[in-house]
């Protein structure tokens, strides 16, 4: 498969099970490889990464949950429990981090791109969020792109232990694929590119 079909294969899948066939060890190692493997400003490394796995992804959810059950309506927290539900039927979560003392350290040291760093830590992040997300789908495990933080990071940095310097960017909620992606539609190319010789 070229890599413009695995980008295109890569999708929202939000109808996630437990059913993933690649054992854990597996599944780690793609993610570790394809975050170790993604670009970033200065070649500074600064994703982190928590993958979740087990009664640790369960966890992860059930705090979101009970994050959002304080500050969603009451009468319409049924459909917010749902979808985290939803969640937490899948197999697995990766936290994406980016490490703010790197960034902090690039600062210092390049004071000409201060402005800069936490610009492109951003966009590492995304790299590497994309990378996962990719190379999980071309092992047929679907995924979607959450952002629970900043409501939920205290809790999930207390009971997982991350470094205070980490920031939590995103979650990235897996699982065996149980319904299709709907289909996509696009805006027209004239409006989104340009082409000068």
């Amino acid at each position: 498969m070229s890599f413009l079909d695995q980008i295109k294969q890569r999708r929202t899948i939000y109808a996630i099970g437990k059913n993933v066939s690649l054992d854990n060890a597996k599944v780690e190692g793609i993610i570790k490889e394809a975050v170790k493997h993604s670009p970033s400003s200065f070649n500074s490394q600064t994703s982190r990464v928590v993958t979740l796995f087990g009664q640790s992804h369960e966890k992860f959810w059930t705090i979101v949950l009970e994050t959002l059950r304080k500050i969603v309506p009451s009468d319409a927290f049924q459909g917010t429990q749902d979808k985290i539900n939803s969640f937490k039927n899948g197999h697995a979560t990766v936290l994406f981090y980016e490490d703010q003392a790197v960034v902090k350290g690039l600062q210092e040291q390049f004071p000409l791109y201060a402005d800069n760093f936490p610009v492109w830590s951003e966009h590492s992040t995304a790299i590497a969020q994309f990378a996962v997300w990719t190379a999980l789908a071309e092992q047929n495990i679907g995924a979607s792109l959450q952002h629970y933080n900043p409501i939920v990071d205290e809790e999930v940095a207390q009971t997982f232990n991350i470094p205070e310097n980490w920031k939590l960017r995103a979650q990235l909620v897996l699982g065996s694929i149980e319904a299709p992606a709907g289909d996509k539609t696009f805006m027209d190319d004239a409006v989104r590119f340009k082409t000068f010789n």
